[in-house]
């Protein structure tokens, strides 16, 4: 008698869906509980948050680049802040690219928390990606080196090697870090100064009034909206319907 070899039944998509909502739950608990309640949490994120102050910095260069400029370095510190060294022409661009910086990490968190249930391998190797090219190209403190090249390394094992399941948790958390950012660096919106590297300077969003004109803290406050448009957005997308497949292998 032949026995007709049996195939894999695909997960049903209340399974799916229960287990990326699961993934999303655990990683927004995980940033809330380290950051809030955990001695030194924030110690244990930190190299996520300094990969938040790289996406900032990126934002800002890419930014100039769209608008026809230049991005010569980046810089990122012990403390968290960074800087972007820019060449764009003055006028709209240069608030373009002020506040370009400052909208980057919610647009890329929830740019992964919408895509990671089906993309989520691919997203973490652009990841990767991204931080070899601004390594080589951009990236000019020693802080910057050896915090990027070692999470650069642990995304590379979590796309090779995490499993669907790693892989979606992995892209979920850096997304809710991201989107979060700017929530959790409110302040930074509406201070005409801060220092950077120990060094004070105009803040990006007084940046942003000087060349446009009116108080920084309009701009702030329209940004501030903006962000948390592009947090909420990118949330109900990750939550999804369960009509939605599970993450690519």
């Amino acid at each position: 008698m032949r026995i007709e070899p049996r195939s894999r039944t695909p997960a049903a998509p209340a399974e799916a869906a229960s287990g990326h909502r699961a993934a999303l739950v655990i990683a927004a608990v995980m940033v809330v509980v380290l950051q809030r309640f955990v001695p030194y949490g924030q110690f244990i994120l930190y190299p996520f948050t300094l990969l938040a102050t790289w996406v900032h910095e990126m934002g800002h260069g890419v930014t100039a680049l769209l608008c026809g400029g230049r991005f010569q370095q980046l810089q990122i510190y012990g403390d968290a802040s960074g800087l972007a060294v820019t060449a764009v022409v003055a006028g709209y661009r240069e608030a373009a690219t002020a506040a370009g910086g400052l909208l980057a990490p919610p647009f890329v968190g929830a740019l992964l928390l919408a895509l990671a249930r089906r993309f989520s391998r691919a997203l973490l190797w652009g990841l990767v990606g991204a931080l070899v090219l601004s390594l080589l190209l951009y990236v000019r403190t020693q802080v910057g080196w050896l915090a990027m090249a070692p999470l650069c390394g642990l995304l590379a094992l979590v796309a090779r090697y995490g499993g669907a399941d790693g892989r979606l948790f992995m892209a979920q958390l850096i997304g809710v870090l991201l989107a979060l950012d700017t929530v959790t660096r409110m302040g930074y919106l509406f201070v005409s100064s801060a220092s950077v590297g120990g060094t004070q300077r105009a803040s990006d969003i007084a940046g942003v009034a000087k060349i446009l004109g009116g108080p920084f803290q309009l701009w702030g406050g329209l940004l501030a909206g903006i962000s948390l448009l592009m947090l909420a957005l990118g949330l109900r997308a990750a939550w999804g319907k369960g009509r939605q497949k599970r993450p690519l292998p």
